[in-house]
Parts: C-alpha cells; structure tokens; sequence
C-alpha cells in the first residue's frame, strides 16, 4: 500500500497558531476584549449595534456595559447584537472555544470544551451552537450593495386627533434602514434614530465590507461614505445608470404605501 494514505491531515508548511501563542495572545479578559472590538470597529470609532449611530461614548465605570449611544440612549459592548450578547461568560473563553473548534479537524465534542475551559457541559453545548451559528450566518455584506431608507407610521388622516404631528414631511414616523446584498440576494433592514450622517454611515459600516460596492440615492446623509459608492440622482427624477440604482431594495418604501 501507498504511504500516502497514512500521511497525517494538513500541510507541513501551513502556519497557524500554537496553543502556547493563542495563551501568550490573550493572558487576561482585556486582551480579548481588545482583539473582538479591534475585529468590529477596525477604526477605533464605536458603531451602535441598536441604531447604527456612531455618537457613542465610553462609560467610565462601565455599568451597565462599556459604551453608550447618544442618538438611541442604548447601552452595548462588543458582545451585542452577536452570538455572545446574552453570555456572561468572560471573553478569553470564548476565544479559547472558538480557538479548539477552528483548529480541530474532527470537531470538538461539548464534553471536551467542558473540560478545556472550565464550564458546565450544558455550557459548552451552547457556546459551540452560538459558534456554529456564527459561522453560519455572516452578516457583513461584501459585494454589490443597495442601500436605501424609509419612513414607517401610517398615514397622518388615519390616526386620532392627539397622535396626529400636524406637520408636512415625515415628521412622527419612524426611519427604517435597509440594505441588499444583490448577489447574495440577502437583506437588512432595521429602525434607526434619524437619518444623520452618522446613524446611516455607522449603519452601512456596521454591515458592508471595504470590498463592497455601495449604490444608494443623493441625500446628503450618504457624501463621504468610506466605500466604492455611486449614487442615482432622486431629484433630478434619475433612477437608474447602468449598474447605480436602487431598485431592489425600494420595497421598503413600498411597505409604507400599503399602511
């Protein structure tokens, strides 16, 4: 028989990391919770996962959690809004099970990250769920991208005389923010506090990719988008340049006609 068929997995040449490294990498829960907020704000600037906004600020004593939104007045950390946001437990396990689970070609039973990282067995079942599902579902958008906004409320004849805002515009409704990924044919859409600037930036970072390219209308909120990014012309009534429109996701604005 060939020797090749009792050649050990893998490439000798392929470098990863060592457990000794990983150890040496993340010594204490600060290290960790520097190396997760480094992977989700790469530049530093703190994004709502509430609203997107990106007027946020540090809590000095960090009750009830690390950051807070000044548009939306949430309180988050780097666990929210992802598989880890209901956990207590400290972030240096979570790197250590998503460690054994990466490198472990035959995967890695509860039993055993039980026994690694010191947690219950039911623990450990429902950390390499929450990893699997992490795996699963990626929501960083990374190729062509529409993104669009709209207003949400019902219309101002239909509602009683106390809840009626008695301006013009969409004054008394609420911003909804979406975004389609066209070739993944995926889509985003949630509430956010306004369409700043900030809060629709922040939502667009929180959810594309640098290697997108991003199609949107010219309100004022999108200029200076840190992107690829064309946009169509609204008020001149232009709606589609070759591949610049945002077709696909002005459902949303649909979904307004029909209340």
């Amino acid at each position: 028989m060939s020797k090749e068929r009792y050649k050990a997995p893998g490439k000798s040449h392929r470098k990863g990391i060592g457990v000794v490294e990983l150890l040496d990498m993340f010594p204490d829960e600060e290290s960790a919770r520097k190396w997760f907020e480094n992977l989700r704000w790469p530049n530093e600037e703190k994004c709502c996962p509430k609203c997107g906004s990106r007027k946020t600020s540090t809590v000095p004593n960090k009750n009830p959690m690390p950051y807070h939104c000044g548009d939306c007045r949430k309180y988050f950390s780097v666990k929210t809004g992802t598989v880890m946001e209901k956990s207590k437990l400290p972030l240096r396990k979570w790197v250590i099970a998503i460690y054994l689970m990466s490198t472990n070609l035959k995967g890695v039973s509860s039993m055993k990250l039980h026994r690694d990282l010191g947690v219950t067995q039911k623990t450990a079942w429902m950390m390499a769920q929450k990893i699997r599902e992490g795996w699963i579902e990626d929501r960083e958008f990374s190729g062509t991208v529409e993104v669009d906004e709209t207003f949400i409320g019902g219309k101002e004849k239909n509602k009683h005389e106390s809840k009626r805002s008695h301006t013009r515009g969409p004054s008394g409704k609420a911003v909804v923010m979406g975004m389609k990924d066209r070739k993944a044919n995926k889509i985003i859409a949630k509430p956010v506090q306004a369409r700043t600037k900030e809060t629709v930036q922040g939502f667009i970072e929180e959810n594309v990719t640098k290697k997108a390219m991003v199609y949107t209308d010219d309100h004022r909120s999108y200029i200076g988008l840190p992107f690829e990014h064309e946009s169509v012309n609204h008020s001149v009534g232009e709606y589609v340049r070759e591949k610049a429109h945002t077709n696909g996701i002005e459902f949303l604005g649909d979904v307004e006609k029909r209340i």
